[in-house]
C-alpha cells in the first residue's frame, strides 16, 4: 500500500486476468482506448443548441471519450443545477466550489424545450451535488423531469442523483416525479472509496439510496456504474457486483476509469476488453437485467440506453 492508503500500480491481481491487465505508468493508451476526435453534423447542431439554451452536458463536463460518438448519434446526457459541484471527488473532472445557493429557475422549461427540439426518446438527467441548498437540489431535479413530460411525454427519463448526504426523503421526492430509471453511481469498489469519493460519500451510502429508490411505489428501475483500473481487485469487483444486486439494481456499467488531469488519482491499470465481457457475464449470471462493461463504457452510454428504453417500452421484458 502507498502512503495514502492506495494499492500500489504492482499489486497482484487474479491468475485469470492478470495477463490481460496493462499497468499504466507513463505509457500511451492501449489502441482500445483511442477515439476518434468529436465531430459532424449532429454534433455541432447539439452543441449549438445546448448552448442557445444555456444547457451544461456532463459529457463535456466530464470530459467523455463517447462525446463524439453519442452527439453524433443525436444523443446527449444533460447535467442540471449548474456547472460547479460542493463535493471534491479525486476522479472527477467537474469543476469543485461553493456554488452559493444560486439556482436557474429557467431551466426546467429550457431542458425540455431543448429535448423536444432535438426529438429525443431517451434521455439522462444527472446533476452536479449541491449541499449548499436545503433540500441539495431533489425538488429542482424533480421539476426537470415533470417538465419533460410535459412537454415530451413520449420520452424516457433516466435521473442520475447523488447521494443526498442519505437523505432518503430527498430520494422519494425524485422517485415521486416518476423517473423510468433512477441511477446512483457507487463509483468503485468498497475499499476504495475514502481514496477515490468525497468524504461526504460512502459506499453504504450509496447502496442504502439505491435500495430506497427500488422500494418507491412506483417502483423505478435502478441503475449504478462502477470504474475499474483505480487499483480494484477482480473479487472486490465481484463482491460489489453482489452488493448491488440484493439491493435490486436492475441495470450495471463497468468502464475504464481514465485521468483528466494531472490533478486527478492515475490510473493504476488498462482492463483489457475481454477482462470486460468476463465481467459482462458473470454480472448477468448474478441477475442484473442489463450489463454494459467495456473499456469506454461511461454510465451514460448510448448501447445501453438503447436496450433499456427498448426493455422499458416492450413492459419490462428483455428485447431478443
Amino acid at each position: 500500500m502507498s502512503g495514502e492508503g492506495r494499492p500500489a500500480a504492482s499489486a497482484p491481481v487474479a491468475p485469470d486476468i492478470a495477463a490481460a491487465v496493462v499497468t499504466s505508468g507513463r505509457r500511451p493508451k492501449p489502441p482500445w482506448l483511442r477515439v476518434r476526435a468529436p465531430g459532424g453534423e449532429n454534433y455541432t447542431h447539439l452543441k449549438q443548441v445546448l448552448r442557445e439554451r444555456g444547457l451544461h452536458t456532463v459529457c463535456e463536463e466530464a470530459r467523455c471519450p463517447n462525446v463524439g460518438e453519442c452527439w453524433g448519434g443525436g444523443t446527449a446526457t444533460f447535467m442540471v443545477l449548474g456547472d460547479v459541484c460542493t463535493r471534491g471527488c479525486r476522479f472527477c473532472a467537474v469543476n469543485s466550489g461553493n456554488p452559493g445557493g444560486t439556482v436557474d429557475p429557467e431551466e426546467p422549461a429550457n431542458l425540455a424545450g431543448a429535448i423536444h427540439a432535438m426529438g429525443l426518446d431517451y434521455v439522462v438527467l444527472t446533476m452536479v451535488n449541491r449541499d449548499d441548498l436545503p433540500d441539495e437540489g431533489a425538488a429542482h431535479v424533480a421539476e426537470c423531469i415533470r417538465s419533460i413530460r410535459r412537454r415530451a411525454p413520449e420520452v424516457l427519463v433516466e435521473a442520475l442523483i447523488g447521494d443526498f448526504s442519505g437523505r432518503l426523503d430527498l430520494v422519494d421526492v425524485v422517485c415521486d416525479a416518476g423517473p423510468d430509471v433512477l441511477a446512483h453511481n457507487i463509483e468503485t469498489v468498497e475499499s476504495m472509496q475514502a481514496l477515490v469519493r468525497d468524504q461526504r460519500a460512502g459506499f453504504e451510502q450509496s447502496l442504502a439510496v439505491l435500495e430506497h429508490a427500488k422500494g418507491h411505489h412506483l417502483a423505478p428501475f435502478t441503475k449504478s456504474s462502477m470504474m475499474l483500473g483505480l487499483g480494484e481487485r477482480r473479487d472486490e469487483v465481484i463482491a460489489a457486483m453482489r452488493a448491488l444486486r440484493r439491493c435490486g439494481v436492475d441495470f450495471l456499467t463497468l468502464g475504464q476509469y481514465l485521468q483528466p488531469t494531472t490533478g486527478h488519482l492515475p490510473v493504476q491499470a488498462f482492463v483489457a476488453p475481454e477482462i470486460f465481457d468476463q465481467y459482462r457475464r458473470r454480472g448477468e449470471a448474478i441477475g442484473f437485467r442489463y450489463v454494459a462493461s467495456g473499456p469506454l463504457v461511461r454510465s451514460s452510454y448510448r448501447a445501453g440506453e438503447l436496450f433499456i428504453g427498448t426493455l422499458i417500452r416492450s413492459g419490462g421484458e428483455a428485447p431478443v
